[in-house]
């Protein structure tokens, strides 16, 4: 398809070379007279453009869609198709990355969650990289399943299972004590140490199957966001350093980056206003042939923030529906 720019290109060029009338150009080329004479009115978007331009070197693992999110933060009113057409003119795009195997097979049931609602679940693992220097470190992320909130990064060079314990008690002193823990099987976690501390402190701690992280797949969808956004992009060269990097890249994941799967809210919005709804609406929850159902009474209607972390806690109370619907098939 020829846009009508090319075609009024072609006019001019026509007329220049070959002496033609416009009349007789236009005839050649195929194109309206009357757009020959068409000059945009469309303002100015340089500066948007520039400013695109910074985010996507800030953000370099965003794409248009969490761009036009911190866009409309800062006061800049203009829909997605904008962002997106001018995120495509200005050459922009995210680099992918090679995807590594993954372990295939049948996944087992979820732990079920009667409630989604924050502290109920945690789930833990460690993210693996090295320094400059080709000294390695070790990241225990504890991610809380229904936030998503990263509740705890801790970077050192040796964690152990007391270690795990320690951190543990520490953030249940802080938030209170989940319902469950789920993680995978490392010897860090399968240690007398974890064990112990799970039946001293009445949390319920549940193993995923070995080789199966889908199993576990809130705190790995964290692990991959962690290493695309941060570990990759970063070079390290002090454990000092990192761990400074690391709780600030941390702040800005719970603070600032909008996540699509709480309706482009983040976890610290999302949380409170799950709350919030809960108390205020005083909607019910019941449980029942391998579904977790919430009943939705007519309320007055929402802003657009509010509209959008309560599409974000339904798409997060579906998904814990249908992980959580083979349980009571298998029981059955």
């Amino acid at each position: 398809m020829v846009t009508p720019a090319a075609k009024r290109e072609a006019v001019a060029r026509l007329q220049t070379a070959l002496g033609m009338s416009e009349r007789r150009a236009c005839a050649v080329v195929g194109a309206d007279r009357t757009s020959m004479r068409y000059r945009s009115s469309r303002a100015d978007d340089g500066d948007l453009r520039s400013r695109l331009r910074e985010l996507t070197q800030q953000r370099r693992r965003f794409g248009y869609r969490r761009l036009h999110i911190l866009l409309r933060r800062e006061g800049i009113t203009i829909n997605r198709k904008m962002t997106q057409r001018l995120y495509r003119e200005e050459g922009l795009t995210v680099r992918r990355r090679k995807g590594r195997k993954r372990a295939v097979g049948a996944r087992a049931p979820a732990p079920v969650l009667a409630l989604a609602l924050p502290n109920q679940r945690w789930s833990l693992d460690f993210v693996h990289d090295q320094m400059a220097t080709g000294r390695r470190f070790r990241i225990l992320n504890i991610v809380d399943d229904v936030t998503l909130e990263c509740l705890r990064a801790v970077l050192d060079t040796s964690i152990s299972g007391k270690r795990v314990v320690r951190e543990l008690g520490d953030l249940i002193a802080e938030r209170g004590a989940p319902k469950m823990i789920v993680s995978d099987n490392g010897t860090e976690l399968t240690s007398n140490a974890v064990l112990a501390w799970s039946g001293d402190a009445s949390v319920e701690w549940h193993y995923i199957a070995p080789g199966k992280p889908t199993q576990n797949g809130f705190v790995e969808s964290f692990n991959g966001r962690m290493r695309d956004e941060l570990l990759n992009e970063t070079l390290f060269f002090t454990v000092r350093q990192a761990r400074t990097i690391l709780a600030r890249w941390v702040e800005d994941y719970n603070t600032e980056r909008p996540h699509s799967s709480l309706g482009y809210a983040t976890p610290a919005a999302f949380a409170p206003e799950l709350e919030k709804q809960r108390s205020v609406s005083g909607c019910s929850w019941m449980k029942g042939g391998g579904h977790v159902t919430r009943s939705q009474p007519r309320q007055a209607p929402l802003t657009n923030d509010s509209a959008a972390t309560r599409r974000g806690s339904q798409q997060l109370s579906y998904r814990f529906a249908l992980n959580s619907a083979p349980t009571f098939l298998a029981m059955s």
